[in-house]
C-alpha cells in the first residue's frame, strides 16, 4: 500500500510540474516574447524544494516537494530525477534527428571555423575564471573543466527560434549561426565526455594529469567515431528492418530502444548518457523514416522535455548564491564576450562585414537547454556543488535572454551583413540549401 501512496504523490508532483511549466511557458511566449524554456526554468525555481515546494502541503503526506534532509545530493525524489534524465535523453535524441547531417558534413569545414572560436575562447575563460575565484585549484581540476565545458554550449533550438521569430533564418548570418551551433554541440559533447571521464577516474582514486586528459579525449573521440561509423554502416539495413514492423508505434518504440542502448553504452564507457542519445539521433537522421519518427516522437517530447526544464530549475538553491554572485556576474560576462569574439572574428574571414560578424557572435551567445543538460550531469555526478550550479543557471538565463534583445535591432539596422561576394559564394550556396530544406 505504501508503494501505491508514493506513486500517487509522484503523479501529483508530475501534474504540478506540467501545469507550472505551461503557465510559465505561456507567460514568456505570449507577454515577454521569450522562449518557453525560460518560463519553465523559472517556475522550477519557484516551486522547488528550496522555495514554495516545501510549503505546498498534501494533507496527511507532508510537503509536495520537501526540503532535502542533507544539503548535498539531488534535492528531488529519485523517480522525479530519473524522469528528468529520461527527458534529457529524449531532448538530445530529437536534436540529433533534426540535424541535417548531409548539410552538416558538406559545410563542416566552414562551420568548424566559427564553432572552434566559440568553443576555445569560452572554455579558456571558464576554466581560468574558476581558478581565479578559488572555485577550482588548477586548470585541470574537474570543476574548472566542467564549468569550461558548460561555457562552450550554444543552444541550437533557442537560436533557431529567435531567428525564426525575426524571419532571419534564411540570411547568410542565420545559416552560419545554425551551422556553427550544430558543430558547437559536437565539440561541447566531446569536451563533456572528457570531463565526465576525468571525474570518474578521480572518484575511483586515480590521478589525473595532462597525459591522462589526452587519453580520455582520445577515448571520447574514439567512442564517437565507432558509434558514427557502425551506425552509418547499418543505417540503411536498419531502416529496412524497422519498416517491416507493421504494428502501430513500432518505429517509435524500436528507435527509442536503440537510443536507450546507445545512451547506456555511453554511460558504461565512462561518458554521459546524452552523448549516446545525440549520436544515435545523428545516425537515424540519415534514414528515410526520420520524418515519421520525428512526428511520432513529438508527443513524448512535449510531455517530457518541460519536466526536464522544471526539474532543472527545482535543483537551484537561491540561498547558495551567497558569496558567488560576483563570480556569477564575471562568468556571465565572459560567456558573452567569449562567443562575441570567438565566433565574430572568424566570421570576418568568411565574407562577413563588421555588422554581420557581430550578428553571428550574438547569435551564438544563448546557452539554453544545452548548458542546462550539462549542468544537470555535473550536479548529479557530484562534480559541481549547489553554488556552482546556481552560477551556471544564472549564466544560462542571462545569455538566453540577451540574444533576442540584441539580435532584433542588429538585423533591422546596419544593412547587409556580408561583404561584396561573387555569385556562388559559399554563404549564398549554404543559404540556398537551408531555404530549400526549411521549405521541404
Amino acid at each position: 500500500m505504501e508503494i501505491i501512496e508514493h506513486a500517487a504523490i509522484f503523479l501529483l508532483q508530475i501534474a504540478a510540474i506540467l501545469i507550472s511549466a505551461k503557465i510559465g511557458g505561456e507567460i514568456c511566449v505570449r507577454w515577454l516574447k521569450q522562449p518557453a524554456v525560460l518560463g519553465e526554468l523559472i517556475v522550477g525555481v519557484i516551486i522547488g524544494p528550496f522555495a514554495l515546494g516545501n510549503w505546498i502541503i498534501i494533507p496527511g503526506h507532508g510537503a509536495l516537494f520537501p526540503m532535502p534532509a542533507v544539503a548535498a545530493g539531488i534535492p528531488v525524489s529519485e523517480p522525479l530525477f530519473i524522469i528528468a534524465e529520461l527527458a534529457a535523453v529524449i531532448l538530445l535524441f530529437m536534436a540529433g534527428l533534426e540535424t541535417n547531417l548531409s548539410l552538416f558534413m558538406k559545410y563542416a569545414g566552414q562551420a568548424i571555423l566559427i564553432a572552434a572560436g566559440g568553443v576555445i575562447f569560452p572554455f579558456i575563460f571558464g576554466v581560468y575564471a574558476s581558478v581565479w575565484f578559488g572555485v577550482a585549484i588548477h586548470w585541470y581540476d574537474p570543476v574548472a573543466l566542467f564549468i569550461g565545458a558548460i561555457m562552450t554550449a550554444t543552444s541550437v533550438g533557442i537560436t533557431a527560434r529567435i531567428l525564426g521569430d525575426i524571419k532571419k533564418l534564411d540570411t547568410p548570418e542565420g545559416v552560419t549561426i545554425l551551422a556553427g551551433a550544430v558543430v558547437d554541440d559536437v565539440f561541447g559533447i566531446i569536451i563533456l565526455s572528457v570531463v565526465v571521464a576525468v571525474v570518474k577516474i578521480e572518484q575511483l582514486g586515480g590521478s589525473v594529469d595532462l597525459g591522462a586528459v589526452g587519453m580520455i579525449g582520445v577515448k571520447a573521440i574514439g567512442f564517437w567515431v565507432v558509434l558514427m561509423v557502425v551506425g552509418f554502416l547499418i543505417s540503411k539495413p536498419l531502416d529496412k528492418l524497422l519498416r517491416k514492423f507493421k504494428s502501430h508505434g513500432s518505429i517509435l518504440a524500436l528507435s527509442l530502444a536503440l537510443c536507450f542502448i546507445a545512451s547506456a553504452t555511453a554511460e558504461f564507457f565512462g561518458l554521459a548518457m546524452i552523448i549516446g542519445a545525440y549520436g544515435m539521433g545523428l545516425v537515424l537522421s540519415r534514414v528515410e523514416m526520420t520524418k515519421i519518427l520525428i512526428k511520432e516522437l513529438e508527443s513524448s517530447y512535449h510531455f517530457l522535455v518541460p519536466i526536464f526544464f522544471v526539474v532543472t530549475g527545482m535543483l537551484v538553491n537561491v540561498r547558495a548564491f551567497e558569496g558567488v554572485v560576483v563570480f556569477g556576474i564575471v562568468l556571465t560576462l565572459l560567456a558573452i564576450i567569449g562567443k562575441l569574439f570567438g565566433c565574430g572574428l572568424p566570421a570576418l574571414g568568411l565574407g562577413f562585414n563588421k555588422i554581420g560578424a557581430l550578428r553571428v557572435g550574438v547569435g551564438m551567445v544563448p546557452r539554453g537547454e544545452v548548458a542546462l543538460i550539462v549542468a544537470l550531469v555535473g550536479i548529479s555526478g557530484g562534480i559541481i556543488t549547489q553554488k556552482e550550479y546556481g552560477v551556471v543557471i544564472m549564466m544560462t538565463l542571462v545569455t538566453t535572454l540577451i540574444a533576442p534583445i540584441l539580435l532584433g535591432p542588429l538585423f533591422t539596422k546596419g544593412g547587409h551583413g556580408t561583404k561584396k561576394a561573387p555569385e556562388g559564394h559559399l554563404l549564398h550556396e549554404v543559404e540556398r540549401v537551408i531555404v530549400e530544406e526549411l521549405e521541404r
